[in-house]
C-alpha cells in the first residue's frame, strides 16, 4: 500500500464523525488531509446507528450544532451525488407525566431562541400524526416538523466522497497503531504500512479512543455499552412518513424504516461492554442477543403501540456504542497533548451531532480555538481520574440512560460515586449532608435529617431541599455558615518571571503587594473569557491562583500555552494538598477572634488581604473574600491540619449559631449578589465588557496582556451591543424557578436567554442572569424602557431586569 509520509492533518477513524471533519475541512481549504480507518468506513458503530435526526438537545450551543447537521442533511446528497436516505418526517416527543411535559415545554421554549420550529400537541394532535399509538396516560407533547432520519452508513459515504472531492485522502484497511508525541505536541501517526508525519492528529476512533490515547498519557475518557433495538416484519399500510416518536418516560423511540417498525431503548440500567478490551478485527459485528435484558421494556412498547403485539420481530440487534461519563461527547484539542484533537463518545448521537461536530472542529484546526463556545463538551472538561477502567465501566450503567432521562435540575449521578472527597468529607456527611457530585469531587448539595437526604425529590419547581437551603441562606445572612470549597482548583506560580507571566495572562493587574489578592480573567483572542480565577501574591515570585473544580486541567493547560517566550515560572497544581473552608456571615469576624490571635478588623484585615495565622494549633492562609455577598474568610489549612481546622471552628462556634451550608445554597447566594459563574454566566464568547466586568481590566498596565487588543477594539466601539443583566421574577415568591436557556422578551420579540438562576432567599424571588442584545446598545434607559417577560414553559411571565445585585447593592455587608 503507498502512503504519504506526510500530511497536515491525520484523521484517525472513518466512522460519521471522521468522514465529516475531513468534509469540512476539505470546505474551508485544508485539504492536505490523511484520513486513516482500520478497516471499513463505518464499520465499528456509524454502521447500525439507528440515524435518527433531532435538533432539540440539552443546552442552546449543542441545539444549533444539531441544527446545522439537519439542514446540511438537506443539500449534502445533492451536492455529493451519494443517496444519504434523509427524509424530513419530523418528530414528535411525548409525554405521560406532568414533569416530562415540563421538560419538553422548558426545551421548546429554549429552541424558539434561535428560531427552531417546534409546537404543542395534544394527545388527540398525537393521534392524528402516529396512528398507532395507544394515547393511554399520554398528557401531550411536542411536535418538531424539522428533524427527520437519515442512512447512517449512506451519510457517512456522503461524507467522505465530498471530503475525496475536496483533496482528502482516505485510506481503508490502515490501522493507527501509534500517536507520536514530541515537546508535547503532536507531531503525527505510527501505522501498519508506516509512520505518517502531522502537524495536527484528530482522533476519531470510537470505542477504541481511550485506549489509544491513553497509551501516550492522554486522557479520553469514554466505554461502550451494549445497545438494543428490534426491527419488526412489515407491516401493512404502515404510513411513510410516519414521525420519529420519543417516550422517554418509557425509554423507547420509534422510527418508521422500510415499511416496518424500528423500535430502540435507552434502559435506565444499561449493560457496559468490553472491559477487558475490543479486538481491532472488530467490525460490522453485532452482540449477542439479550431478550431478558429488554423484555420489560419491549412489553411496554407493545402496549403503547398494540400493533407490536401481532408483529413478528425480523431482527433482534444488540451492537456496541461509546459513552462518557457525564454523557457529553468529547470535542477538541486536549489539555495534555498539543494539536492533538479528538471527536468521540457521542452517546449514540453521533448522527445528529455529526455535522455540527465536523463545521466546529475543523474551524477548531483553522483558528487554533472553537468557532462558539463548546464548553459543554470540551474534552478538556474531563478529570484525569477519568481514564479508570473500572469507574468509567461503573458510570456507563447509568449514562445511557441519560438520553431519555429526567433532566432535572441539579440531578445527582448516583452510580461511581465517592470519588474525590476533601479532608471534611466524614464530618459533613455526619453533619447531614447531602452529597452532590462536581469533577469527581463529593460535597454538599444540601443539610438535612437522614430521611431528607435519602428521600430527596426532585421538581422543575421547588425541589423537597428548598426548605433547607432557604434556612442555611438565612444563616448565612443572621450568624454564620461554613463551607467546603476545597474542590476549588489550586495552582501555585513561581519562579523569576511569575509576575511577567501573571501580568501577560491575567486582564487585571498583579502588581500588588504581597498578600493582596486580585479578581482577574484570563482571555482569548478575541477577547472572551477562558477563565474566572483569584490571584494571590505570596511573595515577589510567587502566587497562588484559584479556580473553578471542571477547569482543572482546562486552566492547567491554557497557563501553560500561553507562556510568554523565554519565561522562567513554573506551575504546579496544589489542589490535593491545600483543601479550604469558607467562613461567611455577620458573626463571621467574631468565630475567627474565637480561634486566632490575629486582627480581623477592616482596619487590621481589609477586604481582599489574604496571609498566614494562627488557628488553634494550626497555621492557615486566610483569604477575606466573599462569593455569598456576606463578610466572610476563606481559610486554606494544609490538608493534614484540615480536620483541626474544622474541629476548632465548630467547637466553639454553636453559641454564634454556626451551620454548615452546602452549593445548592451558594448558588442561590452569589445569584443575588450578581457573581458569574465561569461555564454558565461568562465563557469563551463573553469578554468582560459583556459581563459586567470592565473593572477587573487593566488595560493600561506596562507590557499589556494577552487578548487587550481584541478589548481595546470593542472599546472603541463605543456600545456594549450584549450585556449580562439581572433578572427577577415579578409577582412574589410562588413563580416558577429559572435555571438556563429560558427566552428574555423585551416588546414581544426575544432578544437574549437565561445562563443561571436560582431562588433568592435572602430577596424572596426567582433570579438569573443573562445576556440581552441591542443593535444600538444595552443601556439602563434601554433596559428601563421596554416591557420585559421571560418564558418558562411555553408562557411568559413579567420580570425585572439591571445590571446591579438585588441584595446590598452597595456591598455594606460585604464591607463589614
Amino acid at each position: 500500500m503507498n502512503i504519504p509520509s506526510k500530511a497536515d492533518v491525520v484523521i484517525v477513524g472513518g466512522g460519521v464523525a471522521g468522514c465529516s471533519i475531513a468534509y469540512h475541512l476539505a470546505k474551508i481549504g485544508i485539504t492536505d488531509v490523511v484520513l486513516c480507518e482500520r478497516r471499513q468506513l463505518t464499520c465499528g458503530t456509524t454502521w447500525h446507528a439507528a440515524g435518527l435526526v433531532t435538533q432539540l438537545r440539552a443546552t442552546q450551543r449543542m441545539t444549533e450544532l444539531a441544527k446545522y447537521t439537519g439542514e446540511l442533511f438537506t443539500r449534502l446528497e445533492q451536492e455529493t451525488g451519494q443517496a444519504t436516505g434523509f427524509k424530513r418526517n419530523g418528530s414528535l416527543r411525548v409525554a405521560t407525566t406532568p414533569a416530562r411535559y415540563e421538560e419538553l415545554a422548558r426545551g421548546a421554549s429554549m429552541g424558539r431562541n434561535f428560531g427552531l420550529p417546534v409546537e404543542a400537541v395534544t394527545p388527540g394532535e398525537i393521534k392524528e400524526r402516529w396512528g398507532p399509538v395507544n394515547l393511554a396516560g399520554i398528557v401531550g407533547g411536542f411536535w418538531f416538523p424539522h428533524d427527520g432520519q437519515v442512512n447512517p452508513a449512506d451519510v457517512t459515504m456522503a461524507y467522505a466522497k465530498g471530503a475525496r472531492t475536496g483533496g482528502v485522502r482516505i485510506i481503508e484497511n490502515l490501522p493507527v497503531t501509534q500517536l507520536f508525541v514530541e515537546n508535547g505536541r503532536a507531531v503525527g501517526v505510527m501505522t501498519e504500512q508506516g509512520k505518517i508525519e502531522a502537524r495536527i492528529v484528530v482522533i476519531c476512533g470510537g470505542m477504541w479512543s481511550r485506549d489509544l490515547a491513553a497509551e501516550i498519557g492522554v486522557t479520553v475518557p469514554l466505554h461502550a455499552a451494549e445497545h438494543f433495538y428490534v426491527v419488526t416484519e412489515a407491516i401493512p399500510d404502515l404510513p411513510r412518513n410516519l414521525p420519529v416518536m420519543f417516550l422517554g418516560d418509557e425509554w423507547t423511540y420509534y422510527k418508521e424504516d422500510a415499511g416496518k417498525l424500528l423500535v430502540g431503548f435507552f434502559e435506565p440500567v444499561a449493560k457496559p461492554w468490553g472491559q477487558k478490551g475490543i479486538s481491532k478485527d472488530f467490525r460490522f459485528d453485532a452482540l449477542p442477543e439479550d431478550i431478558d435484558h429488554i423484555a420489560p421494556h419491549l412489553e411496554a412498547a407493545a402496549n403503547r403501540v398494540p400493533l407490536l403485539a401481532d408483529t413478528g420481530i425480523q431482527l433482534f440487534f444488540n451492537g456496541p456504542e461509546s459513552f462518557t461519563a457525564d454523557g457529553r461527547y468529547l470535542l477538541g484539542e486536549t489539555a495534555e497533548v498539543s494539536g492533538l484533537y479528538c471527536a468521540t463518545g457521542f452517546n449514540s448521537l453521533g448522527i445528529l451531532s455529526s455535522g455540527g461536530v465536523g463545521k466546529s472542529l475543523a474551524s477548531w484546526i483553522r483558528d487554533g480555538r472553537p468557532p462558539v463556545e463548546l464548553i459543554d463538551v470540551d474534552v478538556r472538561r474531563t478529570q484525569s481520574f477519568q481514564r479508570n477502567r473500572k469507574y468509567l465501566e461503573d458510570r456507563t450503567v447509568e449514562t445511557l440512560g441519560l438520553n431519555f432521562d429526567m433532566h432535572w435540575p441539579s440531578r445527582q449521578f448516583v452510580s461511581a460515586r465517592g470519588v474525590r472527597r476533601s479532608p471534611f468529607h466524614d464530618r459533613l456527611v455526619a453533619a447531614g449532608a447531602f452529597m452532590a457530585e462536581a469533577a469527581g469531587w463529593e460535597r454538599p448539595g444540601f443539610f438535612g435529617t437522614a430521611q431528607e437526604v435519602v428521600n430527596i425529590e426532585y421538581s422543575y419547581y421547588r425541589p423537597s431541599w428548598f426548605a433547607n437551603v432557604r434556612a442555611e441562606c438565612q444563616n448565612t445572612a443572621e450568624n454564620v455558615t461554613i463551607f467546603d470549597h476545597s474542590c476549588f482548583v489550586k495552582y501555585r506560580v513561581e519562579g523569576p518571571d511569575a509576575l511577567k507571566t501573571m501580568n501577560w495572562i491575567c486582564a487585571a493587574d498583579c502588581d500588588v503587594e504581597v498578600g493582596r489578592v486580585v479578581y482577574s480573567q484570563w482571555l482569548n483572542e478575541i477577547g472572551g473569557i477562558e477563565a474566572d480565577v483569584t490571584v494571590t501574591r505570596l511573595a515577589d515570585d510567587a502566587f497562588l491562583v484559584v479556580t473553578v473544580a471542571v477547569s482543572q486541567r482546562r486552566d492547567l493547560a491554557w497557563f501553560k500555552r500561553h507562556l510568554p517566550d523565554g519565561a522562567r515560572v513554573h506551575i504546579v497544581d496544589i489542589t490535593s494538598g491545600l483543601p479550604m473552608l469558607a467562613v461567611m456571615g455577620p458573626k463571621a469576624r467574631e468565630l475567627m477572634a474565637r480561634v486566632s490571635p490575629d486582627d480581623f478588623s477592616n482596619d487590621g484585615f481589609p477586604f481582599g488581604t489574604s496571609r498566614e495565622i494562627d488557628l488553634g494549633y494550626a497555621r492557615v492562609r486566610a483569604s477575606r473574600l466573599t462569593f455569598v455577598g456576606e463578610f466572610g474568610f476563606e481559610l486554606y489549612p494544609e490538608t493534614e491540619f484540615a480536620a483541626h481546622v474544622h474541629e476548632k471552628l465548630v467547637e466553639v462556634g454553636n453559641d454564634l449559631g454556626l451551620k454548615h451550608g452546602g452549593f445548592f445554597a451558594l448558588n442561590s447566594l452569589r445569584m443575588e449578589k450578581g457573581y458569574r459563574h465561569w461555564g454558565h454566566d461568562i465563557g469563551e464568547e463573553d469578554t468582560p465588557y459583556n459581563g459586567g466586568l470592565g473593572f477587573a481590566v487593566a488595560l493600561d498596565k506596562p507590557g499589556g496582556f494577552f487578548g487587550r487588543d481584541a478589548l481595546l477594539t470593542q472599546r472603541a466601539e463605543g456600545t456594549v451591543r450584549r450585556r449580562l443583566v439581572q433578572v427577577k421574577l415579578a409577582g412574589g415568591p410562588d413563580m416558577p424557578m429559572l435555571y438556563h436557556n429560558e427566552p428574555l422578551v423585551r416588546d414581544g420579540a426575544i432578544v437574549g436567554s437565561v445562563t443561571s438562576g436560582a431562588y433568592g432567599h435572602r430577596v424572596g424571588a426567582s433570579l438569573g442572569l443573562g445576556y440581552v442584545r441591542n443593535a444600538d446598545g444595552v443601556t439602563k434607559d434601554w433596559l428601563a424602557d421596554g416591557k420585559w417577560e421571560v418564558e418558562i414553559a411555553m408562557k411568559r411571565y413579567p420580570i425585572e431586569l439591571q445590571f446591579g445585585p438585588w441584595y446590598d447593592p452597595r456591598n455594606a455587608r460585604v464591607r463589614g
